[in-house]
């Protein structure tokens, strides 16, 4: 008998259907299914130790959820959702048809539940990525091999872990039995812990010898250890907190000169004027205190800006004072040129653009001045 073109579609269709992916699948299967592929670990995990879930949720949606065909591959087998005799669902004249998605949303929440527990009880991480079930609704009228299970996740950084584990904990409708949390450290034991805490030098990470306390912020060190951290910065090593004056390695020959220009507005800081500040530099040979005393480097000059306002005003006497102190520049390698033995920035930030937005260095920029203030806030420099 001839096929007609209707039943050609219907095959391509199937055909087409079973070499997606089972995430694809559970979209564009009928929601009317009441057929549902889970994994045969999470299935055999639920038929043995969790028996009461299925029966609690049997009494709450009046449905039996019974494994009518176990897969060759990948795995998995497919359980049907049938209603129970006796049950609201049945008594209504719903024993025939799709069960509804919300049922079946609620049977795949109970096997994610099912396979969460599994995952607890398991310590090799290879064993939990086995355990992930596949479901997904099937067709209506699938009678063919099931679904492969889904490819596995990538991996994830701890970061990534720690936010896929919060959100699978608050993607749960059903209360499983949850296992007791040891019982809180008596404050005994906090007192111990801190003072074993207190006992170890977070510099070298031994034990303290002759411990010595910063006034300032509290921290405790060696004082060896301390001693050698501040050749290289006069500053708490925990905190950053400075202590006294900080003196960089500036060129000493630089000047800083500012001009006021009050009809220049600066995008997002309207109604007010605009700052210059012009740093020039001659050429000369680095010192001691350089990378590479007696190289020769090249002099250069820089134009930054700020908002003549009060805020704008407050960075600027804090600029002032940094380059006194002579942190503004360093003689290094240059970040955008990469040529060496040249003037650089020193880890505060200036805008040399007066357009552009961040991306070009130049405003609006909303949050620059709370950070350039944080910037010289580690060096030492307050509007204090």
């Amino acid at each position: 008998m001839q096929r007609s073109s209707l039943d050609f579609f219907v095959e391509w269709k199937q055909a087409f259907s079973s070499c997606i992916s089972s995430d694809e699948m559970s979209v564009r299967a009928g929601q009317g299914s009441d057929e549902v592929l889970v994994s045969q670990a999470v299935w055999d995990y639920l038929a043995a130790a969790g028996r009461p879930w299925l029966v609690d949720f049997e009494d709450k949606q009046g449905l039996s959820a019974d494994i009518i065909r176990r897969g060759e591959h990948g795995g998995c087998c497919a359980v049907r959702l049938s209603p129970v005799e006796g049950s609201s669902r049945a008594r209504t004249g719903m024993m025939e048809g799709p069960v509804s998605p919300v049922t079946r949303k609620a049977f795949i929440d109970l096997c994610r539940c099912a396979r969460k527990e599994m995952t607890k009880q398991e310590a090799a991480p290879k064993r939990k990525r086995s355990l992930l079930p596949c479901m997904t609704a099937m067709e209506p009228d699938g009678e063919g091999t099931l679904l492969p299970p889904p490819p596995p996740h990538p991996r994830r950084s701890q970061r990534q872990q720690q936010k896929y584990r919060k959100n699978a904990d608050m993607d749960t409708c059903v209360v499983l039995p949850m296992q007791h949390e040891p019982a809180a450290r008596t404050g005994a034991e906090l007192a111990i812990g801190h003072e074993e805490e207190s006992t170890v030098c977070s510099i070298c990470m031994g034990e303290m010898v002759e411990k010595t306390t910063l006034d300032k912020c509290g921290h405790s060190f060696c004082r060896s250890c301390l001693e050698q951290a501040f050749q290289v910065k006069k500053a708490c090593p925990v905190c950053r907190l400075v202590y006294g004056q900080l003196i960089g390695n500036q060129p000493a020959n630089g000047t800083m000169m500012v001009e006021r220009d009050p009809d220049l507005e600066l995008p997002g800081h309207e109604g007010y004027g605009c700052i210059c500040i012009i740093y020039s530099f001659p050429p000369g040979l680095q010192a001691q205190e350089h990378s590479n005393p007696g190289v020769r480097y090249p002099g250069t000059d820089r134009v930054a800006y700020l908002p003549d306002s009060p805020e704008g005003n407050r960075v600027f006497r804090m600029l002032r004072r940094a380059f006194e102190q002579r942190l503004i520049f360093t003689i290094g390698t240059s970040m955008t040129t990469g040529m060496h033995n040249v003037i650089t920035w020193n880890d505060i930030h200036h805008k040399t653009s007066i357009w552009g937005g961040p991306r070009c260095f130049g405003y609006p920029d909303p949050t620059y001045l709370v950070r350039v203030t944080e910037e010289l806030r580690e060096k030492g420099i307050t509007a204090d």
